[in-house]
C-alpha cells in the first residue's frame, strides 16, 4: 500500500489540509463531498500508484474555516478554490475523482477541459437538468429551518440519519460518524447552508451545460440504492460525457465503495490503465 503523507498548504490565503501520496507522472486529484473530508479517499490513495492529492475543502475536515469575506462557500466559490488549489500545486494536466459535492472539482475542470487526463464521477451532485433536491437538502435550503436543523443536530441523530445512505439502513462503518462529528462545527454548518442555497436546479444544469467538452476517458460509478441521487443521473452523466463508461452497482448506496469495496480496485485500475 502507498504511504499517505499529511500536510498543510497555502491556497491563496487559505490554510488547506491535504492527504498526498508521492510519485511520478500525471497526478490524480480527489475532491470529497458533504459532510465528509479527504478521509473518504484513504482506501483509494493507499492503492493508487503515482502521485495523488486529496484536499479538505475550506470549512471541511482539517482545513481552515475562513470568515465569509475571505471565502465564498457557494458552488462557484468552491469551484474557484479547486482551480486555485491546482495552480498553487503547479498542476497542469491531471486526473480527477469526484463524489457528491466534490462535483465542484468537475465545475473547475470544465473551465480548462484540455488539462484533464482521466475523470471518475462517483454518485455526484448532478450538473444536469431535472434534479430535485433530497429531503435533507430541502431543509438546509430553507431559511431559519436549516439553521434550526443544524443547531439541534446531535451525534446520535447523525448515526441514525446516515443509515439512510446505505441499503437496508445499515449503520455506517465503525468510526465513520465518530471521526466526522468533531469536525462538523458551527463554521462547517454555516458553509453547508450557503452551499446548498447557491444551488438551484437551473444553476446546476447551467454549470454542466458543456459536459460534452470533456472528451477524456471517463468512468461513471453509481450506487443504485442512493436515496439522495437517483441512478438515472449516473446514466445521464455517462450519456453526456463522450468518453465515458458506466458502472452501476445494484446493492450500493451513496458511498458505494463502502457497500462494494471492489469499487476501489476498479477506480484505481481505470486511473492507471
Amino acid at each position: 500500500m502507498a504511504e499517505i503523507q499529511e500536510r498543510y498548504v497555502q491556497v491563496g490565503s487559505l490554510r488547506t489540509f491535504v492527504r498526498e501520496t508521492p510519485g511520478e507522472g500525471i497526478p490524480t486529484v480527489f475532491v470529497h463531498g458533504n459532510p465528509t473530508s479527504s478521509t473518504d479517499w484513504v482506501p483509494f490513495l493507499e492503492r493508487l500508484d503515482g502521485r495523488a492529492l486529496a484536499p479538505d475543502l475550506p470549512c471541511f475536515g482539517r482545513s481552515e474555516r475562513p470568515r465569509r469575506r475571505r471565502f465564498d462557500p457557494t458552488m462557484y466559490g468552491y469551484a474557484d478554490f479547486v482551480e486555485r488549489f491546482l495552480n498553487a500545486q503547479a498542476i497542469d494536466r491531471y486526473s480527477l475523482v469526484v463524489h457528491d459535492w466534490g462535483v465542484v472539482g468537475l465545475m473547475a475542470a470544465l473551465r480548462h477541459p484540455e488539462r484533464l487526463e482521466r475523470l471518475v464521477v462517483i454518485n455526484a451532485v448532478p450538473l444536469l437538468p431535472g434534479y430535485r433536491w433530497h429531503w435533507v437538502a430541502r431543509i438546509w435550503r430553507r431559511r431559519i429551518v436549516g439553521e434550526l436543523a443544524n443547531a439541534t443536530a446531535t451525534e446520535r441523530a447523525t448515526h441514525v440519519q446516515m443509515r439512510q445512505a446505505r441499503p437496508g439502513l445499515k449503520p455506517m462503518p465503525e468510526g465513520f460518524v465518530e471521526e466526522l462529528w468533531p469536525l462538523w462545527d458551527r463554521a462547517t454548518r454555516r458553509a453547508v447552508l450557503r452551499l446548498y442555497r447557491s444551488a438551484d436546479s437551473d444553476e446546476l444544469a447551467a454549470a454542466g451545460l458543456h459536459l460534452d467538452r470533456l472528451a477524456c476517458p471517463a468512468l461513471v460509478v453509481w450506487g443504485q440504492k442512493d436515496p439522495y441521487l437517483p441512478a438515472k443521473f449516473g446514466r445521464a452523466y455517462a450519456e453526456r460525457l463522450p468518453g465515458s463508461k458506466l458502472f452501476e452497482v445494484s446493492e450500493a448506496g451513496h458511498w458505494p465503495w463502502i457497500d462494494a469495496p471492489g469499487i476501489v480496485e476498479r477506480v484505481t485500475g481505470f486511473l492507471q490503465s
